[in-house]
């Protein structure tokens, strides 16, 4: 996959590698994006003003006073060539309430499946999930690895109020709502954990190459994990991992 230069009007420039979301691209890109943070906090990028990592490409913005894109471009697709080490990444266990007024449609995702509610819950809980990126509201992450099979299109018609924290399939993507909002995801449970909260010293929980694996709770932990969370405590504690 040879990296791309792609302008974004007169103040950004974006480098794309490959054509589809994949694992390999977005290690990548991750990769790209720290060792682009490094040269800029060092003195040896001048003039970058900001990242934006996505699946296969990252957004980068500067000061078109500080530097020229055809001075920009090339350094960046420089870097991009060198063989970068893969960015550390962390794997989270999020405990997850299935089913419920939250998860509104695990049994019809079920039927659709061929599948029992069992099954379905056994499957999603069972998959190595990765954020790809963060983006769309604070926190959110788009998560993918998922089973071809667990893959379903999103509603026709987006619901107007899904709560923080509900779990949801949108396609090929997973996701954990970060705040309240609309949202045309299919959701199958939901979780206790914040992935946002702008109290904490660090208001998003995960970042771009971390993995996710879920585990099904019961209502009254769900309901203490809750409470515990909601005072300010940290429930869930990553496992370092390479991406």
């Amino acid at each position: 996959m040879t990296p791309s230069l792609l302008p974004c009007g007169d103040s950004a420039l974006t480098v794309q590698i490959g054509e589809s979301i994949d694992a390999e691209a977005n290690a990548r890109i991750i990769a790209l994006a720290e060792a682009v943070e490094e040269a800029a906090r060092s003195g040896d990028l001048a003039g970058v003003l900001d990242i934006v990592p996505t699946y296969r490409s990252l957004l980068v913005r500067y000061d078109p006073e500080r530097i020229r894109a055809k001075d920009l471009g090339p350094r960046l697709l420089e870097i991009a060539a060198r063989p970068l080490a893969a960015a550390a990444g962390r794997l989270w266990r999020i405990p997850c309430l299935y089913g419920g007024e939250v998860g509104q449609d695990l049994q019809e995702m079920a039927r659709m499946k061929g599948l029992s509610p069992e099954e379905l819950i056994a499957l999603h809980s069972g998959t190595d999930y990765r954020v790809f990126m963060i983006g769309f509201a604070p926190g959110f992450a788009y998560l993918g690895g998922q089973p071809e099979i667990l893959h379903t299109p999103r509603l026709p018609k987006p619901r107007q109020n899904i709560p923080r924290g509900a779990v949801g399939i949108g396609g090929q993507q997973g996701n954990i709502n970060s705040v309240a909002g609309p949202s045309g995801w299919r959701f199958l449970g939901w979780t206790p954990v914040r992935s946002f909260d702008p109290a904490r010293a660090e208001p998003f929980l995960f970042r771009a190459g971390d993995h996710i694996r879920f585990h099904p709770v019961g209502p009254e932990e769900a309901r203490a994990l809750e409470a515990r969370s909601a005072a300010g405590e940290m429930i869930v504690t990553p496992e370092e991992i390479r991406a």
